[in-house]
């Protein structure tokens, strides 16, 4: 039994919803019988019944403003009275009993990410392999440690929730609310469930794969962009090594120098070894910037 400090009553279930008339009522009452009292749908103007269902199973309804799933999440976020708001899927992918787990660090962090360990092979091939590309990117740019940024249940803090600038229109929301709470606040994870989907999938795995993927690298130019820049400058150290390499290969092989080559090359090793001492600095400064940013929390 998880013990939680946060009571039940505390936190807004959010479900933005786009034609989720198949699953959208197992859901709420699967949230309702685990009593949570709270659930607020987010519909972006769907054209089945989903509205319906969610009002004849007591849930209150919202249509969203703005764009994609993240315009879903900016109309919650405006409307959310409780002191944290947790999103997720309407299509009975998550599974309502991993709420207590977000529930039982709520209070020490500004956002709770669930990490989808279980039932993975409801997730498509293609669709693991990008989740691991982007988030393997998003930790390299933003210098976190991060499993699963593409989640779609996370637990956000709502005064922190009210502090975020949300530019992204689409699926790439996630990543922006993960980049955001890690660079001002404290982000943690949690292992959750991932069961089969009900009804038609909206993500579109190149499509929206690679919209993501540009997403990180527009968050790490905006919330680190000393990182992001001297990694591209450290790139230089391909070309030199491929230059300095062929000119070894003349030396040896035929006996002639090619200077004007070698110095090229030389001046991209001392490109990228100063892009990359730029980058390690950067590292540790915004690891040193979150030490002390825990500190002052604790007192």
């Amino acid at each position: 039994m998880i013990l939680m400090p946060t009571p039940k009553d505390a936190v807004t279930i959010v479900l933005p919803t786009l034609n989720e008339e198949l699953a959208i009522g197992q859901v709420i009452k699967e949230l309702k019988q685990m009593g949570y009292r709270h659930i607020l749908v987010v519909d972006g103007y769907s054209t089945d019944r989903t509205t319906k269902v969610a009002k004849s199973n007591g849930c209150q309804v919202l249509y969203q403003h703005s764009q994609g799933k993240s315009g879903a999440i900016e109309t919650a976020i405006e409307h959310v009275k409780t002191p944290y708001l947790l999103v997720m899927d309407g299509d009975c992918t998550y599974d309502p009993k991993d709420i207590e787990s977000f529930l039982a660090h709520a209070d020490k962090y500004d956002q709770i990410i669930g990490v989808r360990a279980n039932g993975r092979k409801n997730i498509p091939r293609l669709n693991r392999f990008g989740n691991f590309l982007i988030t393997k990117t998003f930790n390299l740019l933003m210098g976190t440690k991060l499993r699963d940024v593409c989640s779609g249940m996370y637990l956000v803090n709502t005064a922190a929730a009210r502090q975020l600038e949300l530019n992204a229109n689409g699926f790439d929301v996630e990543v922006e609310i993960a980049a955001q709470t890690a660079t001002k606040g404290r982000v943690t994870e949690v292992p959750i469930v991932y069961k089969k989907r009900v009804g038609q999938q909206k993500l579109k795995s190149w499509k929206h794969g690679f919209q993501i993927i540009l997403s990180v690298f527009r968050l790490a130019r905006t919330y680190n962009p000393a990182l992001l820049f001297s990694g591209l400058v450290a790139l230089a150290i391909v070309p030199a090594s491929f230059i300095l390499g062929w000119v070894a290969l003349e030396v040896l092989l035929h006996g002639i120098w090619h200077s004007g080559y070698a110095l090229t090359g030389l001046m991209l090793l001392v490109l990228a070894s100063q892009g990359l001492t730029v980058a390690t600095i950067s590292l540790l400064l915004r690891r040193m910037e979150r030490r002390i940013v825990r500190q002052t929390r604790r007192k």
